[in-house]
C-alpha cells in the first residue's frame, strides 16, 4: 500500500489546487522559442489536451516576456490551464518591466542558484519575491544540481574539511540542494510571501541522487514538493529512469506534482512527457485518466497474435470513446479489462479484472471465454471476435457506470 502523502499547506495556481489534501498534478515544460507566438500556443494547446494540469514557458527575455502576454491572452479565450513562468538570471528585470507578463502568469518558477551574487543575490531573489506578493502569485523555488548556489556549496564544503570525519561531496551536495531551498523559502516568507504561496524542489539528475535528496528534504520541511529527474534522457532510458525516480517517491507518500522530463526526439510528440506521467499516477492508483488494459505478453504457448491485435483493438477503442464515457458513466475511468493469450494465466487475469477475454492458446479449443466481475458470462468463437467483445464492453459500462 503506498504511503500516506506527507501533510502539507494547500498551494493554488491559477484553479489548480496542489497539497496532500488534493492529487499529484501534472506539470510539462514547452520547449519552443516563447517568442514564437503561435509556435508555443500550439505546443501549449497540445500539452492540455494531453492532460497537462500546468504548463511551464521558459521566460527569458524581453521578447519572451511580450510574446506570453499575447498566448496568455489567447488562451484564455479557451482553456483555464495555469501557464508558469520560468526565470533564470533576469527574472527580477523582466517582472519589473513587464507588469502585465507578471499579473497574467499563473506561478512563477525561480532558482536561487542563478538570481546572482552576494548583494545581488539577495536584492534579485527579494525583488521577484515582492512582484509574486504584489500580483498574489505562488513561487516555486526550484534547485537544480546544474546550477546550484556556488556560495551555499563553497560554506558547507569549507565547514566540512575542518571535519575529524568529513563527510562525502555527494552528502554535502544533498545539504546544499536543502539549505539553499530552505534558506530561501524561509527568506521568501520573511519577505512576505505566504508558505501557501510556495514550493520548493531539488531537482538532480542521477536516480539514487535525486531519490535521496528529496526523502531528506521531506523529513526537514512541510512545503509542497515538486518532483522531477532534471537531465534523464531520451526515449526508454529516459521514460524508465524518471518512472523509477518518481514511482518511489511517490510510494512513499513524497510528491504534489510531478514532471517527466525527456529529452525531445524526431516525430515524437511532446506531450511523451504527460503521458508517462498519466501511466504512473494510474499504475500507482494515485489517479485515474482511463480504462486500464491488462494484456498478455506472450510466449511458446501463444501461437497466434490475435490477442497482440485485440489488445490494442481495445486501448484504440477505449481512446476514441474516453471523453464520452467520462461524461456519461461517472468513474469509469477506473475499469480494469484483461485481454489475454492462453489458458495459464488468462482465466485467472480475466477473472481479477472488471471484464477479461482469454484468447486460445497452442492445443488449446478455438474460443475464446469473457468474464465479468469473475464469473464466465459468454464464450466467443469464429471471425468476429473482436466486434462481439466490443460489444460485450459498452454493454458492461453502460450497466455498471450509468450515473444514477
Amino acid at each position: 500500500m503506498i504511503n500516506k502523502r506527507r501533510k502539507t499547506p494547500t498551494v493554488q495556481v491559477g484553479r489548480v489546487l496542489l497539497g496532500s489534501e488534493h492529487p499529484v498534478v501534472i506539470q510539462s515544460m514547452t520547449d519552443t522559442p516563447t517568442e514564437n507566438v503561435d509556435a508555443t500556443y500550439r505546443q501549449t494547446v497540445d500539452l492540455i489536451k494531453a492532460g497537462s494540469d500546468m504548463v511551464r514557458w521558459t521566460i527569458n527575455d524581453e521578447a519572451a516576456a511580450k510574446a506570453s502576454i499575447k498566448i496568455i491572452t489567447r488562451l484564455r479565450k479557451k482553456y483555464s490551464t495555469p501557464i508558469i513562468g520560468d526565470f533564470h538570471y533576469n527574472g527580477h528585470i523582466l517582472l519589473e518591466k513587464f507588469p502585465e507578463c507578471a499579473r497574467l502568469l499563473d506561478k512563477y518558477r525561480i532558482n536561487p542558484g542563478n538570481v546572482g551574487k552576494g548583494k545581488n543575490h539577495n536584492d534579485n531573489f527579494s525583488q521577484i519575491i515582492k512582484m509574486a506578493i504584489a500580483n498574489k502569485k505562488p513561487v516555486r523555488i526550484g534547485v537544480n544540481w546544474g546550477s546550484i548556489d556556488q556560495d551555499v556549496l563553497a560554506e558547507l564544503v569549507e565547514k566540512n574539511d575542518k571535519l575529524k570525519q568529513p563527510k562525502s561531496f555527494a552528502e554535502i551536495s544533498y545539504q546544499a540542494m536543502i539549505k539553499s531551498a530552505i534558506d530561501s523559502a524561509l527568506i521568501a516568507q520573511k519577505i512576505g510571501l505566504p508558505k501557501n504561496k510556495i514550493i520548493l524542489s531539488v531537482k538532480m539528475s542521477q536516480l539514487q541522487d535525486m531519490v535521496k535528496v528529496y526523502a531528506l528534504l521531506a523529513q526537514k520541511c512541510d512545503y509542497v514538493l515538486h518532483l522531477g529527474l532534471t537531465e534523464a534522457g531520451g526515449d526508454i532510458e529516459g521514460v524508465s529512469s524518471s518512472s523509477a525516480a518518481l514511482g518511489i517517491l511517490l510510494y512513499q507518500g513524497i510528491g504534489d506534482t510531478i514532471r517527466v522530463s525527456l529529452t525531445p526526439q524526431p516525430n515524437v510528440p511532446r506531450a511523451r512527457e504527460v503521458e508517462v506521467c498519466k501511466a504512473l499516477l494510474q499504475s500507482l492508483g494515485l489517479r485515474h485518466f482511463h480504462p486500464m488494459v491488462t494484456s498478455c505478453p506472450g510466449c511458446g504457448r501463444t501461437s497466434s497474435d490475435y490477442f497482440q491485435h485485440l489488445a490494442e483493438d481495445v486501448r484504440v477503442h477505449i481512446k476514441k470513446n474516453i471523453v464520452r464515457w467520462a461524461k456519461k458513466y461517472p468513474g469509469v475511468e477506473k475499469l480494469k479489462i484483461a485481454v489475454m493469450g492462453c489458458v495459464v494465466n488468462g482465466p485467472g487475469e480475466s477473472q481479477h479484472a472488471d471484464i477479461g477475454i482469454c484468447l486460445p492458446g497452442a492445443s488449446e479449443h478455438m474460443q475464446a471465454p469473457v468474464y465479468a466481475q469473475g464469473k464466465m458470462i459468454a464464450t466467443l468463437k469464429g471471425e468476429a471476435i473482436k466486434e462481439e467483445f466490443l460489444e460485450i464492453l459498452e454493454d458492461f459500462i453502460d450497466q455498471h457506470y450509468k450515473a444514477k
